[in-house]
């Protein structure tokens, strides 16, 4: 718990530490390695040099900082976005490559360095040798019935995807005098960031209903501010409570004020829920579940084809979103059609080990898709009995950090992976809060408490987790 403290507190030696970390919150050492390479050959003293995802998010990011140019480097096959280090750019560029998942990936920069001569050849690993998008577009086919493959857009990140989507509803919206976003509920940091940094007016547009649970709220939003609301995000299961909202009544309040549904059912993943139906768009990462070894990043939006906008919808996402670079592209595609056996495996599991955190003495409450306040809620959009996906919150009965030091898991904020993962989600999404007296009541205003760790369920033997879990609580 120290080291998460000392990250999030930039404390050097905490810092100089790390190798690798989540790669839109800490750079891979490739795309470190590459931004210095490229710096060093293009760059003036007092610029700082990006490389990106393409010529769009290299003109996105100039334009978000109002100043700067955009580069294409290695003969055109990178681009990249220069500024100057004026007015804290450098932190609000890489905020904003954070919130759209806009930097180069890992893999694409490994090819740079080595076509730029400072790297000999590429890590050797299994990558899918056909064709790499039918074979995800396949495995996607089956989880969203009655869409075609134009209906399904892969991106480059989960936080692409929602960034493509949010961008995607504005083009339809805004024409209409719509440019107001709620926000339903408690959101993953990043999906919060974009509603509130890229909305037309903040101050004015973004909204936000802390009880995702709440109908009656939500009718008293729509008829208040329905004529100017874009849209609505919801998470269903929500980062990191796990509560499932009534997905099919919010559906159809909002469609009856002409408010589109933004639904990410990252969570438990579209293997184990089912929310097309209700959704204009949904868009979620891949990252997670569909590769079970948690190393590629890739996400995917999918256009509802019943929606009332779904053709305008379809062509905006498809030119907004950024496509997964081919190498990643390759290594989902060979584990995404093993992914729902894993799956299975991380279900069954998941609820044993819910039923034994509920059961033991030094837990205080278990959050889970099968908590009794929204168990109903989630019932209805579970593909089967057993499709609970991996994740559990919980909260202890004294202050978490010797547990968390003491359990032998990896410890780490992804989830949807074959080991189980174990974080202080709160500490590491949102320390900026848990610190300051109104940041701790924003907190408790939306149910969550400062020392919430959220386990994500691996595919090991239960008994094997449950013995661990048991052994460090003691």
């Amino acid at each position: 718990m120290r080291d998460v403290i000392g990250y999030e507190e930039k404390r050097p030696e905490t810092l100089e530490a790390m190798e690798a970390g989540y790669p839109r919150f800490l750079q891979h050492p490739c795309v470190a390695e590459l931004r210095a390479r490229l710096t060093a050959a293009s760059c003036r003293p007092g610029r700082t040099l990006w490389p990106v995802r393409s010529a769009k998010v290299a003109a996105a990011l100039v334009r978000h900082l109002g100043g700067g140019e955009t580069a294409a480097l290695l003969g055109g096959t990178v681009h990249a976005a220069v500024h100057d280090d004026a007015a804290e750019r450098p932190t609000r560029a890489r905020l904003y490559l954070q919130h759209t998942g806009g930097l180069i990936g890992s893999r694409e920069a490994e090819d740079a360095l080595v076509r730029g001569g400072w790297r000999g050849a590429a890590a050797s690993e299994e990558l899918w040798a056909g064709d790499a998008a039918a074979e995800v577009q396949r495995v996607l086919g089956g989880l969203f019935a009655g869409t075609r493959e134009a209906d399904r857009v892969l991106a480059a990140s989960g936080m692409s995807a929602m960034h493509a989507a949010f961008t995607a509803v504005n083009a339809v919206q805004a024409p209409r005098g719509r440019t107001a976003w709620l926000q339903l509920g408690w959101l993953y940091l990043d999906t919060i960031a974009v509603l509130k940094k890229f909305t037309a007016n903040p101050a004015r547009d973004y909204l936000h209903q802390a009880d995702a649970l709440d109908l009656a709220a939500l009718e008293r939003t729509l008829h208040g501010h329905g004529s100017r609301l874009a849209g609505v995000v919801v998470e269903a299961p929500g980062n990191p409570l796990v509560q499932t909202p009534a997905v099919a009544a919010v559906a159809a309040r909002c469609r009856a004020h002409g408010v589109r549904v933004v639904i990410d059912p990252a969570i438990s993943s579209p293997f184990n829920v089912d929310v097309l139906a209700h959704a204009d768009v949904v868009a979620f990462s891949l990252t997670k579940y569909a590769t079970p070894a948690g190393d590629v990043m890739a996400g995917a939006a999918v256009v509802n084809p019943g929606g009332p906008d779904a053709a305008a919808l379809r062509t905006a996402l498809t030119a907004e979103t950024e496509p997964p670079y081919a190498r990643d592209l390759a290594r989902l595609a060979v584990q995404i059609g093993g992914a729902a056996e894993v799956v299975a495996r991380v279900n069954a599991n998941t609820r044993r080990v819910a039923e034994f955190l509920e059961q033991h003495r030094r837990v205080k409450r278990v959050w889970w898709a099968g908590q009794a306040a929204c168990r109903a809620n989630y019932r209805k959009i579970a593909r089967h009995a057993a499709a609970w996906g991996g994740v559990i919150s919980f909260a202890l009965r004294e202050p978490p950090a010797r547990f968390y030091d003491e359990v032998r898991v990896a410890k780490g904020p992804s989830f949807g992976m074959s080991r189980t993962l174990l974080c202080p989600y709160v500490y590491l999404a949102h320390y900026d809060l848990v610190g300051a007296r109104e940041g701790r009541a924003e907190l408790a205003a939306s149910g969550l408490e400062p020392e919430l760790l959220r386990l994500s369920v691996g595919a090991e033997p239960v008994e094997e987790i449950v013995a661990e879990l048991a052994r460090a609580l003691g």
